[in-house]
């Protein structure tokens, strides 16, 4: 594959596969796969589609017109706090309401590990820039794993490639793709 090709080739998996993509991606399968009833189905998705992705999606593009954040890829470390405070925010909100409409214990469980892991790639942030890609698309490889073992880890595929553009785009390292896999 030439230069070219493979990093527009990196750019388009990196733009496909960003968090909030894998957010309504898994929580739709959650709904249709854990829920029993179609109106905790509705909300299921619902909730990932407001909270989880298009709240943060439309976040991401008002501090990039507003200047807060300088690129597409995040690339300084120091603009990532604000926008992933916020998002946190949003994640808290989506499991208040997942919570009370009684939603299965695992979307639960896994839309939690969004909170926490958003506050700990804060608090990483400060002195490194750890793949939150890499978080993003390790966590549903995990949960997937879980929930189907040895067949979910299909899925690993989608891990290598997100992993592998976020090098390629020059984005982050090794080191911090790594990490961001193990924090997922």
């Amino acid at each position: 594959m030439n230069k070219l090709l493979s990093t527009k080739t990196a750019r388009v998996i990196s733009t496909i596969f960003v968090p909030p993509s894998f957010t309504i991606i898994l929580f739709t399968f959650f709904a249709f796969y854990l829920e029993s009833t179609v109106e905790k189905k509705i909300i299921t998705i619902v909730v990932a589609l407001v909270f989880g992705f298009m709240l943060q999606i439309m976040l991401f593009i008002f501090l990039r017109r507003q200047g807060k954040i300088k690129d597409i890829d995040a690339s300084v470390k120091e603009e990532r706090a604000m926008p992933f405070l916020i998002s946190t925010g949003f994640y808290l909100a989506g499991l208040l309401v997942l919570i009370y409409a009684g939603i299965n214990l695992v979307s639960i469980g896994f839309w939690f590990c969004y909170i926490s892991n958003t506050l700990i790639v804060v608090f990483i942030n400060k002195s490194w820039k750890i793949s939150v890609h890499a978080a993003g698309a390790a966590g549903p490889v995990a949960i997937l794993a879980f929930i189907f073992g040895a067949t979910g880890l299909w899925s690993l595929i989608i891990l290598i490639i997100v992993g592998w553009s976020r090098v390629k785009l020059k984005c982050h390292n090794l080191a911090q793709v790594t990490a961001g896999v193990l924090l997922g």
